[in-house]
């Protein structure tokens, strides 16, 4: 293990036995609950998995055939929620609770949610049952002892994590400014010209001056605010990660010796006046406040927008990789580094690579499946690069296939699975599969969407390459021990983070939008006050701060 690991884990882990409570009462007399289950009408056992998202589900799908009727023989029914996941877990848990395992992305509030509820049961004994369980007994041991309680409980099962905490895989890099190299050209400039804030400026102006494919004027600059983004993933975030601000993990910059929260750091400030500005200027879209996802992408497909700042995902990959040649704007997209901007030392992190689990799947204490819920995990967490793949496809042979040998290049083997597979509509995917890879875990020695053989235009190699030149931006960083801390159930920070949520979706509109310097200015107090009234900012921020020394004094104990 190396000083960088060790140094991670202790920190983590006394984070975790300083501040988070006991919930031994959580559990129950697990013997009652093995039993053999209920059966499927193919004889497999079976259980409900309630998914803590919207998803179009078919229970009848070809995956889920796979695994009732043949590998690991267990019939999985799956459950979806239909809107806010927090709502709709509260409104469970307040009725009688889920019926076998719910699995949600990692969430402290989902956590303790959960813990509170006295309504699942601890976990630990079947991750040291190599002989009977060796997919859970293979989970890096460093994971399983950040989720222990107090008294060593461990409450779910940790899925979708990195098989190799050494050697992560660096993930999907799609925060940056995408410039249309058709439009640069036409306006005399290079990518070189880009190298700085006030070079982009000087773009956005000639951009606004070309008309689409339509005779409309250009929309220089654009993004997409997403009602539903979070202070971590947002398309501000490339604008303001070029302002040095680090918005990923909690939004926490380490800067020597002290701790700069991202809407304490200066260039949180003057990413958006440098955004009112343009606004007022008309370089930005008039409609970046108001639009969907759908208008956003609609406009880029469409020609529309000379500059975009974000994640390459809500610009929708698609406009590039349907095509073959330059025969729609799409083709155009290309990617330039954070611009430089004046008094900034180093651009802000907005992208933590983070080995940890990002899901967990909690059990009911009230099931009768407890064995089918075991053998299902103990196969989706087997320890092979390829095990992702499996999960979401079904295994090599089947659907699917190596082109030449094993870890290497695949592509589809089964016309009819492909045809439903990629055909676009949730309906047909839905038929062929779950698509349910985080119920597994991944690999850098091998990730199949960077290892596919069935692109069939040209386009599709570009989304590879735009979020590899994106990994190299130093935008992204390896998680810190300050990073995995685990804040404590019922505190501040708890109480507190949604409404501090709320307030920074409330404010950067305003900010944005103001008229002129004046109410800039007007709109940012009024912001900083509603921080501290409001989202109580300075206890929560203290309370962070309490929890970092405590994990540091535990750390140095241990």
């Amino acid at each position: 293990m190396t000083n960088k690991k060790n140094r991670l884990a202790a920190l983590a882990i006394a984070a975790m036995l300083t501040v988070v409570a006991g919930c031994s009462g959580s559990g129950g007399n697990q013997a009652e609950n093995v039993g053999t289950g209920n059966e499927s009408k193919s004889g497999s056992p079976s259980f409900n998995l309630w998914l803590g998202w919207t998803l179009t589900i078919n229970n009848d799908s070809l995956v889920q055939k796979y695994w009732r009727d043949k590998e690991p023989g267990v019939d999985v029914k799956l459950e979806t929620t239909q809107g806010d996941a927090m709502t709709a877990l509260n409104l469970k848990i307040n009725t009688g609770g889920f019926e076998d395992a719910a699995i949600f992305g990692r969430n402290e509030t989902v956590r303790s949610a959960m813990n509170r509820s006295k309504q699942i049961m601890s976990l630990e004994q079947y991750f040291d049952m190599p002989d009977k369980y060796p997919g859970l007994a293979s989970i890096p041991k460093q994971y399983l002892e950040l989720m222990k309680d107090e008294e060593g409980h461990i409450w779910s099962i940790p899925t979708w994590f990195d098989q190799n905490p050494d050697e992560p895989w660096p993930g999907w890099a799609s925060q940056a400014w995408f410039i249309r190299t058709d439009v640069l050209e036409k306006a005399g400039l290079t990518k070189e010209d880009l190298t700085t804030i006030e070079g982009v400026e000087v773009y956005l102006r000639k951009a606004a001056e070309q008309k689409d494919a339509a005779g409309k004027a250009l929309l220089p600059l654009s993004f997409l605010m997403d009602t539903n983004d979070t202070l971590n993933w947002s398309d501000e975030n490339a604008i303001l990660t070029s302002f040095g601000v680090t918005t990923a993990g909690r939004g926490i910059d380490k800067r020597g010796d002290d701790f700069v929260f991202a809407y304490d750091d200066p260039g949180f400030k003057a990413a958006y006046q440098w955004m009112n500005k343009l606004y007022r200027e008309k370089l930005i879209d008039p409609e970046v406040v108001t639009n969907k996802k759908e208008q956003y992408m609609e406009k880029n497909k469409a020609g529309r927008v000379a500059l975009n700042a974000g994640t390459f995902w809500n610009i929708s990959p698609t406009v590039w990789e349907t095509l073959d040649g330059p025969t729609e704007p799409g083709w155009y997209y290309d990617v330039i580094p954070f611009p430089k901007v004046q008094g900034v030392e180093k651009v802000g992190i907005n992208q933590v690579t983070n080995p940890n689990p990002g899901y967990d799947v909690y059990i009911s204490k009230k099931t009768k499946n407890l064995e089918a819920i075991l053998k299902f995990f103990d196969y989706s967490l087997q320890q092979k690069p390829e095990q992702q793949q499996v999960i979401n496809e079904g295994p090599a042979g089947l659907y699917w296939d190596w082109i030449d040998k094993p870890i290497g290049k695949w592509e589809f083997t089964d016309e009819t699975y492909k045809a439903s597979r990629n055909s676009g509509d949730a309906a047909q995917k839905a038929k062929a599969t779950p698509e349910l890879y985080m119920v597994s875990s991944y690999s850098n020695e091998w990730y199949p969407w960077w290892n596919t053989a069935e692109a069939e235009k040209a386009g599709a190699a570009k989304t590879i390459k735009l979020t590899e030149s994106i990994g190299k931006m130093g935008s992204i960083r390896v998680a810190e021990p300050y990073d995995l801390l685990e804040m404590k159930q019922g505190g501040v920070w708890e109480k507190y983070s949604p409404e501090v949520e709320n307030i920074r979706k409330e404010y950067r509109a305003k900010l944005l939008m103001a008229k002129d310097d004046a109410q800039f200015e007007s709109e940012w107090e009024k912001f900083r006050e509603a921080l501290e009234k409001r989202g109580h900012w300075s206890e929560v921020k203290q309370e962070w701060l309490d929890t970092y020394q405590a994990a540091m004094k535990a750390g140095e104990q241990k």
